[in-house]
């Protein structure tokens, strides 16, 4: 019997799999696809998000000069330790790039994540971050440098003829760095430690991604465009416990994987119609995670307890796989879900023509969704102290929101916003950061219910003032303040202030006019507040310092004593259609699953 196979002379080809499991659909674009394409792509050149050739060509020299910096700094390590005149000639380092820049999503201003790879021989202890750091230091191109050496990863920012870099440090297990260096081989693993890895982990995984998506070129076109929606609704920084570069390209690759044959607004509107309905912490996995006998600790809940409490997981391609979201908690996991339900509905409305793309990127009001926030204000005694303190503070703020979050039993929920402010009227060099409070929605609470959070606030300034850099001038201040009383200096131009109470306090002109008020100044004006979390506010024990005062614009009835006295802040339940307002809806994360590591398929319509 002759099959209908061999009459044909071969079966069907199979598609080809991209990731872990087959595509959810094979669709190609149709013409209405086609047109939307081009209204999205259309938007995002009229949004700005391309660099010109001239800051391609800034960014180039930039990197080259960069390189040859290093080189100079390794030869120069090289002579002083007594190494022959050959392996002086020899020795080399390397600058690789990682990120935006090695993915081609970077747009204009975008920093440029690089990687330096020098020899065994060369630390990162002192070797980098004191004398790399001290001959940056002296020249006249850089500015703003500021080491981060206690951080995951350690970096060391700054910004070079203006364009800002952060930059890593790998020592690897060989002499002399060949300028051909290979670093997807994992050979380059070898003999390293954990903080090494880590900081090769960012090229190796920018090359597997592009690697595994079917189109590159639609990948960096929806990567780009996710990444302009995610920075407009507040959810991008991976520091503040939200998603950074990196894990934006992971989702989006595996968007890619899902449809391989879709172009990218097809993609956008996938990636939030997949993403509202995943199963978090099922992991998103764009390859099989492979062991290997390096024996690199790897991602994997069933051996390793801490996996387990990432809620999350967007794993790593390249070995050894990790989770790259491990900053995420379940505030920010919230947040991001509403997020994501918010960009499903208007996607589907610009599929029905009832909506346009530029809905889609508007601007998040962060300081309209919430009637209680947390002020965190850091102060130095000049700028570089400050960028050195705001580099470390801000790395230990998802911190904050873990502890609230613990001391609370998740009924009260924090909503860190990921940016900076900066009062231009005040001569302090100072920073300001925000986060939103709010109960658990759906928790049934005693009215008048009180959360008592001074303890959590004096454990969190404890761990930040043991900051191994710390000098004298230093500080951190955390104050409550309602909606009302929000500090105009927030709200940048075209942004609509909400409406203030009559009854708002205000600042007198004298308080005003001398800048920086006292925290003594302000607790002797204080009103007393009769509402619910108590909140203390006093700065950093540990140490005296002459540093400057407290600053910022709030009433003085929002701030708590600074001599250990404490506010006391009432959390009542925001309303459902208030916080719709602002663009949230509530929604509970899944509950965290132990099995075994692999991707479910989410059950979606083509």
């Amino acid at each position: 019997m002759v099959s209908s196979e061999s009459l044909s002379g071969s079966a069907a080809p199979q598609p080809k799999k991209y990731g872990v499991t087959n595509p959810l659909s094979l669709a190609g674009p149709t013409e209405a696809d086609l047109q939307r394409n081009a209204e999205l792509e259309k938007f995002l050149r009229e949004s700005e998000l391309y660099e010109s050739e001239e800051e391609t060509s800034r960014r180039e020299e930039v990197l080259r000069r960069l390189d040859e910096i290093v080189k100079l700094w390794v030869k120069q390590l090289t002579l002083q330790r007594g190494y022959a005149d050959q392996m002086v000639e020899d020795a080399n380092a390397i600058i690789v790039t990682f990120g935006s820049y090695r993915l081609g999503v970077h747009g204009p201003g975008a920093d440029i994540d690089t990687l330096c790879v020098g020899p065994s021989y060369v630390n990162r202890e002192e070797d980098f971050f004191i004398l790399l750091h001290d001959i940056l230091a002296e020249m006249e191109e850089v500015r703003e440098l500021q080491p981060v050496p206690d951080a995951h990863v350690p970096v060391m920012k700054f910004k070079f003829q203006g364009i800002s870099i952060d930059l890593l440090y790998a020592s690897v297990n060989l002499l002399v760095v060949p300028e051909d260096f290979d670093i997807s081989d994992q050979s380059v693993l070898y003999n390293v430690d954990e903080p090494t890895v880590r900081s090769l982990n960012g090229c190796r995984v920018a090359d597997q991604i592009l690697k595994l998506v079917p189109n590159a070129k639609h990948f960096r076109t929806t990567l780009r465009c996710l990444k302009f929606w995610a920075k407009r609704r507040g959810v991008y920084s991976n520091v503040t416990g939200f998603l950074g570069g990196v894990n934006w390209a992971l989702l989006a690759a595996r968007i890619c994987q899902f449809y391989p044959n879709a172009i990218p607004s097809m993609l956008v509107s996938r990636f939030f119609r997949v993403y509202t309905q995943w199963r978090w912490p099922n992991p998103v996995m764009l390859c099989p995670i492979e062991e290997d006998e390096l024996g690199f600790l790897v991602w994997d809940p069933r051996k390793n307890p801490k996996d387990r409490t990432h809620h999350m997981p967007i794993i790593t391609p390249a070995y050894p796989c990790m989770n790259s979201s491990y900053n995420v908690s379940p505030s920010t996991l919230r947040v991001m879900m509403d997020q994501f339900q918010i960009g499903n509905k208007i996607c589907e409305d610009v599929e029905l023509n009832k909506a346009q793309w530029p809905a889609l990127f508007e601007h998040y009001f962060f300081f309209e969704a919430y009637k209680n926030y947390l002020q965190v204000e850091i102060v130095a005694a000049d700028n570089d102290d400050l960028l050195a303190w705001k580099g470390w503070v801000e790395s230990r703020l998802r911190q904050l929101t873990l502890k609230i979050e613990r001391d609370t039993n998740g009924v009260l929920q924090c909503h860190p916003y990921p940016h900076e402010f900066v009062d231009m009227s005040k001569p302090c060099p100072h920073y300001a950061f925000f986060m939103g409070l709010q109960r658990q929605k759906g928790v049934k609470v005693q009215e008048g219910q009180q959360f008592d959070i001074r303890g959590t606030v004096d454990e969190f300034k404890q761990d930040v003032s043991m900051y191994s850099y710390w000098r004298p001038g230093m500080d951190i201040y955390v104050s409550h303040v309602r909606r009302k009383q929000i500090p105009a200096y927030v709200f940048p131009d075209g942004h609509k202030r909400p409406r203030q109470s009559r009854n708002t306090t205000q600042h007198t002109p004298e308080k005003d006019a001398k800048g920086c008020s006292s925290p003594e100044e302000k607790h002797s004006k204080r009103k007393q507040e009769n509402e619910t979390v108590d909140v203390q506010s006093d700065k950093l024990g540990k140490r005296a310092s002459l540093s400057p005062q407290i600053i910022g614009s709030v009433s003085p009835a929002s701030v708590s004593s600074w001599s250990g006295g404490s506010s006391q802040i009432i959390i009542r339940q925001e309303s459902l259609e208030e916080v719709k307002t602002a663009g949230l809806q509530n929604r509970r994360s899944d509950e965290k699953s132990t099995g075994d590591i692999v991707e479910q398929k989410p059950c979606l319509p083509e």
